[in-house]
């Protein structure tokens, strides 16, 4: 079967674009998101020791929801793209999902939380937004609106999660194993970028529209700071 119009179309586009250069153009309307997840309101409050128990718990049980989808929606990508250094990725993914669901519990039982109260947690549509857009990019999207996205956003959820293990030791008294989950995604392991970057190339190689990864990169992180305007509702 031969390529139709709009094949050749994606292809021409995506053989004028690496990733480096995918990620550059990307930046700057990722910016003013970015700002605001970095600087939201939640995280003042954290900080001057103002959020209550019971929204310190709704943290953990929103992010036990969401971790839990994330490594089946990882685990789906892996499925869909076997092939090159995409399902190796997606796989790496998944197991650091896995990693984090075990550190979770830590501060999960530092406020007394067990399995079942977590799992019974009535989930915000504001916090849960973010992997319900994960959980279609896995049935729907490319490799590289999954991976484009994903690099922009870690850097903004990484980032609030070191403030947030900052906050929660000197604002609250926690110890390091109830903060381990936070610092597991403070920051990305060293060769995660060039991994992600080689799985964009890929993609592109492959015929992965530029602008419909800029698109996801774009709503992923809208739905992050979706999330973080969840936990502050009410405070």
């Amino acid at each position: 079967m031969g390529v139709g119009p709009e094949g050749v179309r994606m292809a021409a586009q995506a053989g004028t674009i690496t990733a480096r250069e995918l990620v550059v153009q990307t930046q700057p309307g990722l910016a003013d998101t970015a700002e605001a997840i970095r600087s939201h309101r939640f995280l003042g409050r954290l900080r001057a020791g103002e959020v209550p128990e019971e929204r310190l718990g709704s943290l953990a049980a929103e992010q036990y929801a969401i971790v839990s989808s994330d490594r089946r929606s990882f685990a789906q990508l892996a499925a869909r793209f076997p092939a090159g250094s995409a399902g190796e990725f997606f796989l790496g993914m998944a197991e650091g999902e896995g990693v984090a669901l075990d550190k979770l519990r830590g501060y999960a039982g530092w406020l007394g939380l067990t399995a079942e109260d977590l799992r019974g947690h009535e989930p915000h549509p504001g916090a849960q937004a973010y992997p319900a857009f994960v959980a279609w990019l896995a049935l729907n999207g490319s490799r590289t609106d999954v991976v484009l996205a994903f690099l922009a956003n870690l850097a903004a959820w990484g980032e609030n999660c070191g403030a947030v293990a900052a906050a929660l030791r000197e604002s609250y008294g926690a110890a390091d194993d109830a903060v381990a989950f936070f610092d597991f995604f403070a920051g990305p392991p060293e060769d995660f970028e060039p991994r992600a970057l080689a799985v964009i190339d890929q993609g592109l190689a492959a015929g992965d529209s530029p602008s419909a990864a800029r698109r996801a990169t774009r709503l992923l992180q809208a739905y992050e700071l979706s999330f973080w305007d969840a936990l502050a509702e009410g405070l």
